[in-house]
């Protein structure tokens, strides 16, 4: 991408640190703690030293291997994330339209699983950090739950704001955090360096082979340790391949590797630390300067995924799964950068919610791991297709090395959902609720379209009638929004019936979003000539791309059709949806699709369109 060239490697690595690697970056105050806190594994030294190696390898499979080296590879013209990796996995069996229709609705159940994570990252994160002030002293128990719902009120009321002014210490306070946990980890190793034998696979094999059963149980809780892998794949645009995989093998996987061997050596010492060992690592007198680091770490982490949460939503609506949303630019120089105000509230309430209902971060470590580890099979599941259908490899090469990851997935995903009734169902449940939002949206625009195009006129057809008796023509240009190429806009039948006019231009724009993240500007606009001073226009955007319609419409000058700001005026139809029994969709489906309908922002707001040149005039259809 643009921005890559323009910054530096190092700078780049910088902010991957930051923004990338903040949330499995703080897995370390809870994943460990989650292992020994279950009661499952007895504090001996070979169960220590299994554990510690079971640890280290999911961290190299899932995310060394996995992530870093295999999935980076599956970018969707430099983006990536499970909706650029959707679009991609979908464009290479578009061939196979009921494979790929029943692949859409898995993709799209991951992306709404994301936003269960958005919800339980920043709650586990920040709590769990606010939590070290127990171990400072028991009195301050109190003050964890309502410290915690203050701290996240104001991370979400800056949003607004935008993070262009304090991003830029995300890096630096993050390096700091690495740094931190990394000499605490050292510090402890110092006494036991042996325990850095547990790097070696043998540990982990022999105590999956001791103890399968308790192996089974755990893995519930170590895949902890890699919450947030999604994150890295999810902000290749933004930073890069090489940015991000510099910054893992020399920053982060050190550190965390450091600090868990660290965790783990402190355990052979002192088996009581187990109560909260992340923060038992520290004396006394650093415990306050951590809680603070941590805090601000677990912040900046939640950021990160807070912002993912308006880009996946901006994408999802240009991909037609939900309403147009209000979306405000943060950033004049970024338009990456971006608020959405129904999302930002959304999630505060129900990551108070959380907190409120699960009180502490063990309780929620029980909600977590099972979004985790959905998202990581379906990414699994995507990358076969992206692989064997759009890299052309061979169905055996592609079983093999996607197979691997499923079976390691699989596993995590079933000790999961043994935790399903302690907290799992919660993410589930905001999934399949917002899942149930998008599916009625989608079959809702069907239906509308479907009952647009069965009442719809030709529109060259109609041209030819209109142009046998002409009505007047006003100076100017008239562009009608039409949600289907070749058919006659509402606003244009309302328009000739009410005013009886005809502009000396008349566009009729089709606006068009692919399952692509971006579209060229020499592929943006289709023009052609249907005579008498008519144009059909087609515009088309990819699923990243800021829709802005007089924008585009400016490349039509020197073509034939001179498009001036001053004299331009744009025509909307405004349809009111009428439910009716026996449609398409059960009534009530039908009623929450009117009122998303009704709620969505309009289209002159989406499309970028001057306030004072639109003109919306309005019409009932029923469905």
């Amino acid at each position: 991408m643009e921005q890559h060239g323009k910054s530096s490697l190092a700078a780049l690595t910088l902010g991957a640190i930051g923004v990338v690697y903040g949330d499995i970056g703080t897995s370390v105050l809870y994943a460990m703690k989650e292992v020994f806190g279950s009661g499952h594994v007895a504090f001996t030294p070979d169960n220590i030293y299994g554990i510690l190696s079971i640890f280290f390898w999911t961290l190299t499979v899932i995310v060394s291997i996995k992530y870093v080296t295999l999935v980076l590879r599956a970018d969707n013209n430099g983006e990536g994330g499970l909706v650029a990796m959707l679009a991609l996995a979908s464009m290479a069996v578009k061939d196979r339209p009921v494979l790929r229709q029943r692949m859409m609705m898995v993709g799209i159940f991951g992306t709404c699983l994301f936003y269960g994570d958005g919800v339980i990252t920043p709650a586990i994160s920040v709590l769990s950090a606010v939590e070290g002030l127990e171990v400072v002293s028991p009195t301050f128990k109190k003050y964890v739950i309502p410290l915690t719902i203050v701290i996240l009120f104001g991370l979400f009321a800056v949003q607004k704001r935008g993070t262009a002014g304090i991003g830029k210490f995300f890096g630096p306070i993050t390096v700091i955090w690495f740094a931190a946990i990394a000499a605490l980890g050292v510090y402890h190793i110092a006494s036991h360096p042996e325990i850095l034998w547990a790097i070696s696979p043998h540990y982990a094999v022999m105590f999956m082979v001791n103890e399968p059963a308790i192996t089974f149980l755990i893995l519930g809780a170590v895949v902890l340790c890699v919450t947030g892998g999604e994150a890295l794949y999810a902000d290749m645009g933004h930073f890069g391949k090489k940015p991000i995989r510099i910054a893992w093998f020399l920053v982060v996987m050190p550190a965390l590797t450091l600090n868990y061997f660290g965790q783990g050596a402190l355990l052979l010492d002192d088996p009581s630390a187990v109560a909260n060992p992340f923060y038992n690592m520290a004396p006394d007198w650093l415990l306050v300067p951590l809680v603070i680091l941590a805090t601000a770490a677990t912040v900046i982490a939640s950021q990160a995924l807070i912002s993912g949460a308006f880009s996946v939503t901006k994408q999802v609506v240009q991909m037609g799964f939900l309403p147009r949303l209000q979306v405000l630019h943060t950033s004049v120089k970024d338009t990456g950068q971006i608020y959405i105000p129904v999302v930002n509230w959304g999630l505060f309430v129900v990551i108070v919610l959380a907190v409120v209902m699960f009180k502490s971060s063990s309780n929620l470590a029980a909600a977590y791991g099972i979004a985790v580890c959905t998202d990581m099979l379906i990414t699994t599941v995507l990358t076969f297709f992206v692989i064997h259908y759009g890299w052309k490899y061979s169905l055996a090469l592609s079983l093999a090395v996607t197979g691997f990851f499923l079976v390691v997935d699989l596993a995590f995903w079933a000790s999961n959902l043994m935790k399903l009734l302690e907290g799992g169902w919660f993410p589930l449940l905001i999934a399949s609720v917002i899942m149930l939002f998008m599916v009625t949206w989608r079959d809702g625009r069907a239906l509308l379209d479907k009952k647009r195009n069965e009442d719809a006129l030709d529109l060259p057809s109609f041209l030819e009638a209109v142009f046998l008796s002409p009505p007047a023509r006003v100076d100017g240009t008239a562009v009608f929004l039409t949600s289907t190429k070749g058919n006659v806009p509402n606003a244009m039948l309302h328009n000739l019936k009410h005013n009886k006019v005809l502009h000396k231009q008349n566009l009729f724009v089709n606006v068009q979003n692919h399952e692509v993240p971006w579209v060229e500007d020499k592929e943006r606009l289709e023009m052609t000539d249907i005579g008498n001073g008519c144009w059909q226009v087609v515009i088309h955007y990819g699923f990243k791309d800021n829709p802005d319609v007089p924008s585009a419409l400016a490349h039509l000058n020197g073509k034939g059709c001179e498009v001036h700001a001053m004299t331009t005026s744009y025509f909307l139809s405004r349809d009111s949806i009428v439910p009716t029994v026996g449609g398409g969709m059960a009534t009530w489906r039908e009623k929450m699709f009117a009122q998303m309908h009704l709620n969505a922002s309009s289209a002159a707001d989406f499309l970028n369109l001057p306030s004072n040149s639109v003109v919306e005039l309005g019409s009932k259809v029923e469905i």
